[in-house]
């Protein structure tokens, strides 16, 4: 047992989606408790500042494309991963997509590319990455869902129903992997501002009306995941499996504005 049950020196944590937004924050801190990181994008050019950046921090980053969509794109980029680091010991599942339209509207097309992207795209990652940590008897998977794994909203159906899943998958696979010291748990973040979702944010009047129903009374920032991220990916999680760990600024909770007086 570690004397710091955070330190995450010489583990190896592949990061999806990392070539921009909350992605490179949840890398960022897992390679500030010591990680070393496999970073991918679609456009593996796009992760060169990224990479300079953890190798700055001192800790090695490898940059691999990978397309969540392409089962065959998966599967390279794990046995690359393996290839180069001799194994992988955490992975944050977080590539994903979002087509915000009102429900009337959204077409087949739109469907498929979030659900085939969130979902489908989470459970292959998993998969691939699983079949070393069950011969290892070792694993952390953490699947990046949002506030929406328990909440909806209109215009995000699509968004709604991969998130929804990836909640239940993460269930599902924690009690398939358990056995193996694997462990899989859902990282679920609250209203945080990202490039999917920045246009939200311009609306003064609907960041005001959402700031409102968050008890803690601001968006997320992103540095709000650190502790979660890593506190999963460790061994102070060892007996944590199967779950949604909700970082939301209480929104979940379906507070609004108090209308009782505790004086």
């Amino acid at each position: 047992m570690p004397e710091n049950l955070f330190d995450l020196s010489d583990r190896v944590a592949v990061v999806t989606g990392t070539s921009r937004g909350l992605g490179q924050y949840m890398g960022r801190a897992l390679a500030r408790a010591g990680a070393d990181l496999v970073i991918t994008s679609r456009d593996v050019s796009r992760l060169a500042d990224f990479q300079r950046e953890i190798e700055q921090i001192g800790r090695r980053a490898l940059p691999l494309e990978l397309d969540v969509r392409d089962l065959q794109s998966i599967e390279r980029m794990a046995d690359r991963a393996v290839a180069h680091y001799g194994k992988i010991d955490i992975l944050v599942n977080n590539a994903g997509c979002n087509v915000r339209k009102p429900a009337v509207e959204v077409t087949w097309d739109d469907w498929n590319t979030v659900v085939d992207t969130n979902l489908r795209g989470t459970f292959f990652v998993a998969q691939a990455v699983a079949r070393g940590m069950i011969e290892a008897r070792y694993g952390r998977i953490i699947n990046i869902g949002s506030v929406t794994c328990v909440a909806g909203y209109a215009g995000l159906g699509p968004y709604c129903a991969s998130r929804g899943g990836v909640k239940q998958l993460t269930m599902s696979l924690a009690d398939d992997w358990g056995p193996y010291g694997v462990t899989v748990n859902c990282l679920a973040p609250g209203w945080f501002k990202t490039a999917q979702n920045a246009v939200l944010y311009e609306n003064a009047e609907w960041v005001d009306y959402l700031t409102d129903r968050i008890p803690l009374k601001r968006p997320g920032q992103p540095h709000d995941l650190d502790g979660a991220v890593v506190f999963l990916a460790s061994e102070a999680s060892r007996y944590v499996t199967g779950q949604t760990l909700l970082v939301d600024g209480g929104i979940s909770t379906g507070a609004t504005k108090a209308t009782v007086s505790l004086e």
